[in-house]
């Protein structure tokens, strides 16, 4: 007799998981239930909806083959039953029932079901500011939601917005906003720094003034209070330090799992709410299964469990939990966490841990920062990339990487090629002997991936005295204390400016001439070398070191680094 698998959520996890099996028991009863009128829809892709990059909803909800994956989609071409505007309110384990309920009758039903499948996502964190419930604020997680502030955007009805919250979907919407719009666009950020938790400080800076240079204004480390409106629509956000005037407010600060009906069921789950899943996506109840942004699984780094609502791992999750409801026996050990996101000229993208991360988790880890051309250096079209690793310094374990570049494509391809590196407990020798395509369109035939490890190794060996770019950045502020000799290695037209422009503090001393003026060089200074990218002052160091200069340290990444950084240099 074929079982019948009853799938809570249509979004991203449920459709995969379903169609999954169907295709694997053609002969099996499938029945998702969703509460939205919308289901299966690319949620991710709302902020470029809201920009406009993506013409209409509908494309949000639409195969590569323009078809609507609607109820009727489902039930055409998959053979899945889906009752949509339909919630369900609690699950019977013992009894393998599940009680729904229509959102627009009242009308109430009891489902049998022989497995069940939780995928009801996550929901927007709403903290209990004053005023929240006031018109024109809204976390914007929906289609429903989307198409409000697209259409509120397009009438001209918004000329001030304000995003809270630094994480990803905040900046995709402040982008949307700013770029495509020229609205007046404020991010508030409890936080010292956008991306937190994903982006090290010093890249995350990078970040902050992509922003700030396309007239985005950024509050960092600054609380909301309330909100205040007029006629019940809000008109100003008023924050721990200012007030913002506000036509359109964006909650973005953060999501949780939407997990009380399993919580209701007596289902595992950690405090957080999240639901304690197996490898192979099963629950505590090994005939319920669950995935995606509503369960934990294990961080492949620190075996601690993580929560990671993004929709790749869903719709892989998905897959997963497809196979083993038809009988197979796929698994996930777990996750890094990678990701990626664009900004204006910029994108960022990681995995793994930060610095700051890999600190707090008890690992002895340093990072390195290196920038180099994404592609080959004579190649005509080519961007300064940043990129940086984490590294455990006891066993050479890969912890992490993180970066930034004009053209997001080739960072990710980095990011990507390290990502099972990562996972598997790599060294930083795999990562400096990692195979990966040359050509000059595309790279170069020593890559940025394998020169950040290579500098991490040499700074592992103490080959490098190694000046992180933000550390540059503050010994510069400090200049004037005179506990600082700043050396510019670069031949003298390329240190020309800075040296007009700082005649007390910037000395030109090229790689060419080390030997011959090295008594120029201070010995009871810090000395600083600088270059274009790190690479002629990481010479220029070993150079002085081997004359006899102890108290040296060159900076990573140079002046492509501080310019990145709006550094006031």
């Amino acid at each position: 007799m074929s079982k019948h698998v009853i799938v809570i959520g249509a979004v991203a996890l449920g459709p995969k998981a379903a169609c999954r099996y169907k295709r694997l028991c053609p002969d099996a009863k499938v029945t998702m239930i969703d509460q939205a009128p919308r289901i299966s829809y690319g949620g991710c892709g709302i902020p470029y909806f809201v920009s406009g990059e993506v013409n209409t909803v509908v494309d949000l909800q639409s195969t590569p083959y323009h078809i609507v994956r609607d109820a009727a989609f489902f039930k055409t071409n998959k053979d899945v039953d889906v009752l949509i505007n339909t919630r369900a309110t609690s699950i019977d384990r013992e009894a393998k029932t599940v009680s729904i309920e229509n959102v627009l009758t009242g009308e109430k039903e009891v489902l049998s079901y022989d497995e069940l499948v939780i995928a009801t996502g996550s929901k927007p964190n709403m903290p209990p500011f004053e005023g929240i419930d006031l018109k024109g604020i809204t976390p914007a997680t929906n289609l429903e939601e989307a198409e409000v502030i697209k259409n509120a955007v397009a009438n001209g009805e918004v000329s001030n917005a304000v995003v809270v919250g630094a994480g990803f979907i905040g900046l995709e919407m402040a982008v949307a906003f700013a770029d495509m719009w020229g609205i007046n666009t404020s991010v508030v950020e409890l936080q010292d720094q956008v991306l937190p938790g994903f982006m090290p400080k010093s890249l995350a800076r990078m970040a902050q003034t992509d922003l700030e240079n396309n007239e985005v204004n950024v509050y960092l480390d600054e609380s909301v209070v309330r909100f205040e409106g007029e006629n019940g629509k809000v008109t100003k956000v008023i924050t721990n330090k200012r007030e913002i005037e506000a036509d359109l407010v964006i909650l973005a600060v953060g999501v949780s799992p939407n997990t009380e009906i399993a919580v209701e069921a007596g289902i595992e789950c950690d405090p957080r709410g999240a639901i304690i899943v197996n490898e192979r996506f099963q629950t505590s109840d090994p005939a319920i299964y669950s995935g995606g942004d509503c369960v934990t699984i294990p961080n492949l780094v620190t075996g601690k469990r993580g929560f990671y609502p993004l929709g790749s791992m869903a719709n892989r999750q998905g897959r997963i939990i497809g196979t083993n409801l038809a009988g197979g026996n796929a698994t996930m050990a777990g996750a890094i966490g990678s990701w990626c996101v664009k900004l204006f000229e910029m994108s960022c993208s990681g995995a793994g841990l930060t610095l700051e991360q890999a600190l707090a988790n008890g690992f002895d880890a340093i990072s390195v920062h290196v920038e180099q051309m994404d592609r080959a250096h004579f190649f005509p079209e080519k961007a300064l990339m940043s990129l940086q690793i984490v590294v455990d310094r006891p066993t050479r374990r890969i912890l992490g990487m993180q970066g930034m570049n004009e053209f997001g494509d080739a960072l990710t391809a980095r990011i990507n090629a390290v990502v099972p590196l990562i996972s598997s407990h790599a060294t930083i020798d795999d990562v400096s002997n990692l195979e990966v395509v040359y050509s000059p369109p595309f790279s170069s035939a020593m890559d940025i991936v394998n020169a950040v490890a290579n500098v991490a190794d040499n700074v592992l060996a103490g080959n490098n005295k190694y000046m992180d770019p933000a550390d540059f950045e503050t010994c510069w502020a400090d200049r004037d204390c005179g506990d600082y000799y700043f050396i510019d290695t670069r031949l003298a037209g390329g240190a020309k400016d800075m040296c007009e422009a700082h005649p007390d503090h910037w000395h030109n001393i090229p790689n060419e001439e080390i030997r011959e003026r090295i008594n120029e060089i201070p010995k009871d200074k810090q000395v600083v070398m600088i270059c274009n990218t790190g690479l002629r002052s990481y010479e220029a160091m070993l150079l002085a070191c081997e004359l006899g200069i102890e108290n040296i340290k060159a900076s990573a990444g140079g002046m492509g680094a501080q310019k990145k950084l709006s550094a006031d240099i």
